[in-house]
């Protein structure tokens, strides 16, 4: 497991909704989420905030999809946040995610939206393989929304929502 110095009290891992496929000639960066998506999206975000899930610092891919699902959160929010877009979270590592979130310490609570398979590799680091594969034994589905507290030198999934 990886920690995180100084850490945040609460992290939250979301990957983005179900996107749309590329049309031809379109970059994979630009594509949209489809309808399902945006249902997805809008759905997990209200339901994160229903159960008092809120960041106070987000951080998105530069990717359409992603800043598409971070707005939905924002919303939900009804702008109660700050919003970032990053562009070294599109073909970002988990080495990065990681970075990223330590080096937003100050905020007690962050939210990363980002891509899978680097989403699903950062909770890994953070959780453990074990803890990964007892939660979500299919992988991280579009719209996973991991919800992650600071305990001692550990991380503790404390829920994890889906649609």
């Amino acid at each position: 497991m990886t920690i995180i110095e100084p850490p945040p009290s609460r992290i939250y891992l979301l990957r983005h909704a179900r996107a749309a496929q590329a049309q031809s000639g379109q970059r994979d960066f630009d594509r949209e989420l489809d309808d399902r998506g945006y249902g997805e999206a809008e759905l997990v975000c209200e339901k994160a905030v229903d159960k008092g899930y809120r960041p106070d610092l987000i951080l998105s891919s530069t990717a359409t999809r992603c800043r598409q699902t971070a707005d939905a959160m924002h919303r939900a929010m009804a702008g109660e946040c700050i919003l970032q877009a990053i562009d070294e979270i599109y073909n970002g590592s988990s080495e990065t995610y990681l970075a990223l979130l330590a080096g937003q310490a100050p905020s007690p609570s962050v939210m990363l939206v980002g891509h899978n398979p680097t989403i699903e590799e950062t909770l890994d680091r953070l959780i453990g393989r074990e803890q990964l594969r007892l939660a979500i034994p299919s992988g991280y589905p579009t719209a996973g929304f991991a919800v992650l507290d600071h305990a001692g030198e550990n991380w503790i999934l404390r829920d994890f929502l889906i649609v």
